[in-house]
């Protein structure tokens, strides 16, 4: 009898062993690619902006700035071509350009530019000034 209730109590802490234990699910996945870009140079290493807006892409001599919206490679920045990998930094907007063999760290602050268009608005100065300076005082 007692052996009777010993192999009954093994079973039950055997069952419920099973009942919770992380079981193992295998899924499927599914895919669209969409985009693929010809490049003109191998590319080396490549990074994308938090919001996943811009591609940074390392060739050797330059990374290319690839805007997703515009569906091209909207910028070039020149680097030496002793750098091989490439990591975007977010919250300073900088790239961390490293090389192995030249064993050398380069950091790049990006800062962009935007351009609006200020035609059909009141101005003061010549027309053709390089810069001008907006300023939107009548907008709450």
């Amino acid at each position: 009898m007692r052996r009777g209730i010993i192999t009954a109590v093994i079973v039950f802490y055997v069952m419920i062993g099973c009942l919770t234990m992380p079981q193992h699910v295998h899924a499927g996945v599914e895919w669209t690619v969409t985009k693929q870009v010809s490049l003109d140079a191998e590319p080396l290493d490549v990074a994308s902006s938090a919001d996943g807006k811009l591609i940074f892409v390392l060739v050797p001599g330059e990374v290319l700035i690839y805007t997703i919206s515009k569906n091209k490679i909207t910028n070039h920045i020149p680097v030496d071509k002793v750098f091989n990998r490439l990591r975007y930094t977010a919250r300073t907007d900088t790239l961390v350009l490293t090389s192995s063999s030249a064993r050398t760290l380069k950091i790049i602050k990006l800062e962009w530019i935007y351009s609006m268009s200020v035609s059909g608005l009141p101005f003061r100065g010549p027309v053709d000034a390089p810069v001008t300076v907006a300023v939107f005082s009548d907008y709450q």
